[in-house]
């Protein structure tokens, strides 16, 4: 089970996303008991992760960036980066030591078609409430991961805004059927609480999950990252 520590950076601190509430986001050494920074680089280099993902809250709000800070962070872990790329010139500000995360939020079917014919992508289901959230309008999740089937992706991440930060557990029963209706690797984020949930989640073949605040409470040792 992959374990992918997550960093949601804004204005070059990363910090503690909560329901993807972007406005009430504060410095995640106000919350974490194993950093005392916010300082993205510190951070990797005090918990040594294997795998991260980025998301540059700067670029998907349209104020600023932090793709500096991504290339190099991508030097130092595995990087996979959600930087709400919206068209495929956007793919061309990440270098290729980070791994393009296309989310439903920004990137259109059309788009994420085209895009994984030209570079090694992973696309976000960005959900709420259990449905999609996509330009043209809410959808529904396991056919939105059918449609996906046919397109050459590094993987699935079902990305549950409305449990990101809130540690308020998985629903096996939909993730089941979402492995299911899959052709493609599957990785879940938000609601994460403790080892329990990773290996309910391994059990019904759910390749990785994406973890932050359990981590950063302690209920996930940091071990598990550095696998």
């Amino acid at each position: 089970m992959r374990c992918i520590f997550v960093m949601d950076i804004f204005n070059g601190e990363v910090v503690h996303a909560v329901r993807g509430e972007r406005a009430r986001y504060r410095p995640i050494n106000t919350f974490s008991r194993v950093v005392s920074t916010s300082d993205p680089i510190e951070i990797v280099e005090i918990l040594a992760p294997t795998e991260v993902y980025i998301a540059d809250l700067n670029r998907l709000s349209g104020e600023g960036e932090n793709l500096k800070l991504i290339e190099i962070i991508s030097s130092k872990a595995i990087t996979m980066a959600d930087i709400g790329i919206s068209t495929i010139p956007d793919l061309s500000l990440l270098t290729e030591s980070a791994t393009p995360v296309l989310g439903t939020e920004t990137a259109s079917l059309d788009l994420i078609s085209k895009a994984s014919d030209l570079r090694d992508v992973v696309v976000s289901v960005d959900m709420k409430h259990r449905r999609v959230i996509s330009k043209s309008g809410p959808l529904d999740p396991l056919e939105f991961i059918k449609e996906l089937n046919d397109l050459d992706l590094l993987g699935i991440i079902l990305l549950e805004l409305d449990r990101v930060g809130t540690s308020a557990g998985t629903d096996i029963e939909f993730l089941s059927r979402a492995v299911a209706s899959s052709a493609h690797p599957l990785l879940l984020g938000g609601g994460i609480r403790d080892l329990s949930d990773i290996d309910a989640l391994k059990e019904i073949g759910v390749q990785g999950v994406l973890v932050a605040t359990a981590v950063h409470s302690g209920a996930i040792p940091i071990e598990m990252i550095r696998r």
